[in-house]
């Protein structure tokens, strides 16, 4: 049999009806200045993975991307991406199967720090 010695005696002074009661909390008011400029920003950074894709599209642009990256030539994989005139900052990575595109935000004087970020990750290979 298991006796723990120990009491631990229920406080008399709270009733069992507000063991259950839970303090009204409350919130600060809702701003949604932040996050109306982080939907302008994702918004204008889609824009660009658009103008990212229908550059790839060209076959003679593709080919020079896939050949640099199967070549390990990353240095003219991003001078090739750079070469599309994007605004926004994109990292390049691949494997022999996939590559991927991280478009992010560049930083301003109002928010030195990126808000958003948008990834694109295709199949290349199998």
């Amino acid at each position: 049999m298991n006796y723990n010695p120990y009491h631990y005696p229920v406080n008399p002074y709270l009733s069992p009806y507000m063991m259950n009661y839970q303090l009204a909390r409350t919130y600060p008011p809702v701003n949604t200045k932040v996050f109306s400029e982080s939907i302008q920003s994702l918004q204008r950074l889609m824009e660009q993975g658009r103008i990212l894709l229908d550059r790839l599209a060209n076959p003679q642009l593709s080919q020079k991307v896939m050949n640099a990256a199967q070549q390990g030539k990353h240095a003219e994989v991003n001078r090739l991406i750079q070469s599309l005139g994007l605004k926004a900052h994109v990292k390049t990575t691949y494997t022999p199967s996939s590559v991927n595109f991280e478009l992010t935000t560049p930083p301003t004087p109002v928010s030195p720090v990126s808000c958003c970020t948008l990834n694109i990750n295709m199949r290349w290979g199998r």
